[in-house]
């Protein structure tokens, strides 16, 4: 057996298992086997992980088997690096692992890997895992510049609410790498990136928004009672119109389920909140789905009664 070989994610290199004594002849056997699976040249995985893993997580397998091959030349990068930190995969490609060479090596893919070439700041690097990634700022940025505008702006509005990196920090980064040729492309989607959406849904929401020409609304809007107490946090609102927004997605409701709690419970306390939130306000309270955020015309009707002063 060879799991003494594998690393916690499951994942050897073919040098560390013919330094055990298993040569080509019987890695191949343990491949037709079905013990491993090959990842990449040189690099494999247990076939009972990589089986049962996501796309997200096999892109992890393959990034730690690329990262221990390549050593302290490279730094994990761009969406791989953002990955690794926790950021959500939504339309992040996860087939090709991104590397920035730190002695500037040409740019080119191969094996699966993605070879980047820029210069890196020591400011531009940390330690992950006892290999070199970028720093939580240079990562956002590089994610957000191989990325389209929806899914980059997820990803940078990730980093703002883990508080990884701030507004200012990245209008400061932008200042810098003026004379980079994705500049442009990046001041726009960072423009659009915001503190306060708390998961991807809310991000598309925002977007969406500002897409179908409805006033940029405030973003975890408390509301309180008349004796002061926080009755409950709303998505989007539009005080100005009285019109609430609340993102109906399965992640709230796992985040905010209280320990020991039932989904139906939990669905029932979130009914209360909303019924409790409209008799203090007097608002309009509009559920939004991942189905409307898939037909943004509906939407628009949906909302346009409502905003309609600011959508005409």
């Amino acid at each position: 057996m060879i799991e003494h070989l594998v690393d916690d994610l499951g994942v050897v290199l073919r040098r560390d298992l013919v330094a055990a004594g298993i040569n080509d002849t019987a890695i191949g056997r343990l491949l037709r086997g079905g013990v491993l699976v090959r990842m990449r040249h040189g690099v494999y995985a247990l076939t009972s992980l990589w089986s049962v893993a996501g796309d997200r997580q096999r892109h992890l397998m393959l990034a730690r088997g690329v990262m221990t091959l390549y050593g302290d030349d490279v730094a994990l990068s761009h969406s791989s690096a953002a990955l690794a930190y926790g950021a959500p995969d939504w339309r992040v490609p996860t087939d090709v692992v991104h590397l920035t060479s730190l002695f500037a090596v040409g740019e080119r893919t191969q094996a699966r890997v993605r070879h980047h070439q820029g210069t890196c700041r020591v400011q531009d690097l940390s330690r992950f895992e006892g290999h070199w990634i970028t720093s939580p700022l240079r990562t956002a940025l590089d994610a957000a510049s191989i990325l389209p505008r929806e899914p980059a702006v997820c990803v940078l509005d990730w980093f703002l609410r883990k508080q990884l990196v701030t507004a200012a920090e990245i209008t400061e980064a932008l200042t810098i790498r003026q004379d980079w040729s994705d500049h442009l492309d990046l001041v726009l989607k960072s423009s659009l990136a915001r503190v306060g959406s708390d998961s991807v849904g809310e991000t598309r929401s925002r977007l969406i928004f500002g897409d179908l020409g409805l006033p940029e609304p405030v973003l975890q809007m408390e509301v309180h009672d008349t004796s002061g107490h926080l009755v409950g946090i709303v998505d989007f609102a539009w005080p100005e119109h009285g019109v609430i927004v609340e993102f109906d997605g399965a992640e709230k409701y796992h985040r905010y389920r209280r320990p020991g709690e039932t989904i139906e419970q939990m669905v029932m306390r979130e009914k209360r909140r909303e019924d409790r939130i409209r008799e203090l306000t007097g608002w309009a309270i509009i559920r939004v789905s991942w189905a409307d955020l898939a037909n943004p015309a509906a939407l628009r009707a949906r909302l346009q009664r409502y905003l309609r002063p600011a959508a005409a």
